[in-house]
C-alpha cells in the first residue's frame, strides 16, 4: 500500500522554525518526484516546495522562497522541509505528495499520492 505520512508540525511563535518530515512506504524514493503544499481554512491549496527524484533539483513557492530548505534522504525513504522566520500567515495544513512521472510541479492535480497532512500554527 502506497503511503505518505506527515510529521513534524505543530505550534511555534513568529520567527521560529519547523521541520517537517514526509515518510513514504509502500514505494521507494527514488521513482517518484516530491512536493509540499499547504492549505489554510478558506484557501486553496498552496505549491510550497518541491524536489525531484534525485534531490538535485529544487523548487519553492514565492511566500516560502529565502526562508525554507528542501531535502531528502531516500535511503530512509523520507523528505524534508525545514522553515525558518515562520509567519503568521504560514500557519496551514502541510501535505507532502508524489508524482510518478514528470517532474517537480506546482499543480496540485498533477500529484498521485498525498499525505493526510500535519498541522503548523504560527501564533505569539
Amino acid at each position: 500500500q502506497l503511503q505518505l505520512v506527515e510529521s513534524g508540525g505543530g505550534s511555534v511563535q513568529p520567527g521560529g522554525s519547523l521541520r517537517l518530515t514526509c515518510a513514504a512506504s509502500g514505494f521507494t524514493l527514488d521513482d517518484i518526484d516530491i512536493g509540499w503544499f499547504r492549505q489554510a481554512p478558506g484557501k486553496e491549496r498552496e505549491f510550497v516546495a518541491g524536489i525531484n527524484r534525485s534531490g538535485g533539483i529544487t523548487y519553492f513557492g514565492d511566500s516560502v522562497k529565502g526562508r525554507s530548505t528542501i531535502s531528502r534522504d531516500n535511503a530512509k525513504n523520507t523528505v524534508y522541509l525545514q522553515m525558518s522566520s515562520l509567519k503568521p500567515e504560514d500557519a496551514a495544513v502541510y501535505y507532502c505528495a508524489a508524482r510518478k512521472y514528470g517532474g517537480i510541479t506546482t499543480t496540485v492535480d498533477e500529484y498521485d499520492y498525498w499525505g493526510q497532512g500535519t498541522q503548523v500554527t504560527v501564533s505569539s
